[in-house]
């Protein structure tokens, strides 16, 4: 079991800066591949960005490229997504996901089911 914990939300002005935390415990050293995803009220869950811990390689959304960067601190066992240039429409639920499955390119980790463990998440919300 891997256990993750979300943390670094909050309420922030457009064009604001957030960073949030994902603190991965239990059995870490399974854990192929980290992902973000946020879901806001009434929409489904969205893909934001994903990094594989051997390699380091990230993939992101089209949605999210260029504002947001994902990172790892394999010391703290800790993901990171750097928010930039947020905007209203950046309020969410943000959640962590990690997966151990080791599947060949990005696709599977794009999706809830590539991934095996989720956080409670945290709240972001974005005022104009």
């Amino acid at each position: 079991q891997v256990q993750l914990v979300e943390s670094g939300g909050g309420l922030v002005q457009a064009g604001g800066s957030l960073r949030l935390s994902c603190a991965a415990s239990g059995r870490t050293f399974s854990t192929y591949a980290t992902g973000w995803f946020r879901q806001a009220p009434g929409k489904e869950r969205e893909f934001l960005a994903a990094i594989k811990w051997n390699s380091g390689s990230t993939y992101y959304a089209d949605s999210v490229k260029g504002r947001f960067t994902i990172s790892r601190d394999n010391a703290k066992n800790t993901v990171y997504l750097q928010m930039n240039n947020l905007k209203p429409e950046d309020t969410a639920h943000y959640y962590c996901a990690a997966g151990y499955r080791t599947y060949q390119g990005w696709a599977r980790f794009t999706l809830e089911d590539g991934y095996a463990y989720w956080g409670q998440g945290t709240q972001v919300t974005v005022s104009s």
